[in-house]
């Protein structure tokens, strides 16, 4: 079997659990975060960095490759994985959401979406067909369905219609998706009502072979916002495959949607917030770009041993970042995907020990006491 998803434990103070999920590239512990490697490369980082920092797998965008240099270009180089020297899984996403944030250079139509390149202008047209196809040249072990991802705040008429879209469409690329190497994770949504949501998961479940994924949340709404719909959806979730929540990147909603049954998550945050000079530590975001930091020859935190916490202080970081040097985004970026991928392992800790909810508590006393 290529793919096989093994729960190892379930935390009995909050129903979260720990999994082991066999692919062709490997073997992904969960729950995990993936970093995410938008056009084939994790902005600034090696691969072998992104081993060092414990990065398990990773995603690449499927729109960006697309645009440039081309799936074709990817398929003759070996997929992404040859391609981009990455031995560990990959996933691709659809390139839905980029797609439809496009707004005024695409139509949507029930065949598919026609839309303008933001680079060159030229016009493309991808239906659900096309996009397995391109996801199949891309290579990565996890492909995503094509969906309509809805806007937060869209009416109840068009979030239902988007629902039955992209119901239609996951029946094409299932029926469109041949290769037995790659997992087609189908995609949830439904836009923030509740009908309209556990409809959809249902109706997606008899689709989700080796996976599900959840999409069109952690898209501007508060905190609570996602959780009440991951707190209406979880006694609905499959039990048998891994869950993924597309888009969850800071510490906060990585842990509220763990408790809430949630395996997998990805999200630019980490290296986006990097390379303006922002730090994710275990006592909060420290902005290292701020004068109160000039003179400041510490580490990022305390807590942390990364190559960017062993080796250097704020007083650097800063100077690097102001002075628009690489080095900085680089050193922030490798400290903040640590920093995640090590909030897992904490997470999965406290799982084995049945003390998740008391975790979550101690976490966020430190988190929260601003430095």
């Amino acid at each position: 079997m290529n793919f096989k998803y093994e729960v190892i434990k379930v935390c009995k103070q909050s129903g979260a659990r720990i999994g082991r999920y066999t692919t062709p590239h490997g073997v992904i512990e969960t729950p995990v975060f993936m970093p995410v490697g938008t056009q084939a490369t994790v902005k600034s980082l090696t691969p072998e960095e992104l081993e060092e920092v414990g990065a398990q797998i990773i995603l690449a965008n499927t729109y960006h490759c697309f645009l440039r240099p081309g799936h074709e270009i990817i398929r003759q180089a070996g997929g992404l994985h040859g391609f981009m020297n990455w031995k560990k899984p990959i996933l691709t996403d659809s390139g839905g959401f980029q797609v439809f944030s496009l707004n005024d250079i695409r139509k949507i139509t029930d065949d598919g979406v026609e839309f303008r390149s933001h680079l060159s202008g030229e016009k493309f047209f991808i239906t659900p067909e096309y996009n397995m196809e391109i996801q199949n040249a891309l290579g990565a072990d996890i492909i995503m369905a094509f969906d309509e991802c809805t806007p937060y705040g869209t009416d109840y008429k068009d979030s239902k219609k988007a629902v039955e879209r992209t119901l239609e469409w996951l029946d094409r690329c299932y029926n469109a998706h041949k290769d037995e190497k790659q997992a087609l994770f189908p995609i949830a949504q439904g836009n923030f009502y509740e009908d309209l949501r556990i409809d959809s998961l249902k109706r997606t479940i008899p689709y989700a072979k080796h996976g599900l994924a959840i999409g069109g949340l952690s898209v501007g709404e508060p905190l609570d916002k996602m959780c009440e719909v991951l707190d209406y959806l979880r006694p609905h979730l499959p039990i048998d495959v891994p869950v993924y929540l597309m888009g969850v990147g800071s510490p906060d909603y990585i842990i509220e949607s763990v408790i809430r049954g949630i395996d997998m998550m990805d999200c630019v945050l980490p290296t986006r917030i990097a390379r303006n000079g922002t730090a994710t530590t275990s006592q909060g975001k420290v902005v290292v770009k701020n004068a109160k930091y000039k003179a400041d020859f510490t580490p990022l935190d305390p807590d942390c041993e990364c190559y960017a916490c062993k080796n250097y202080t704020k007083a650097y970081l800063r100077h690097l970042i102001n002075a628009d040097e690489i080095l900085g985004a680089r050193l922030l970026s490798i400290h903040n995907i640590r920093f995640l991928t090590n909030l897992m392992k904490q997470i999965k800790q406290a799982i084995m020990q049945d003390r998740l909810l008391d975790f979550k508590e101690e976490f966020y006393k430190k988190y929260n006491n601003k430095v």
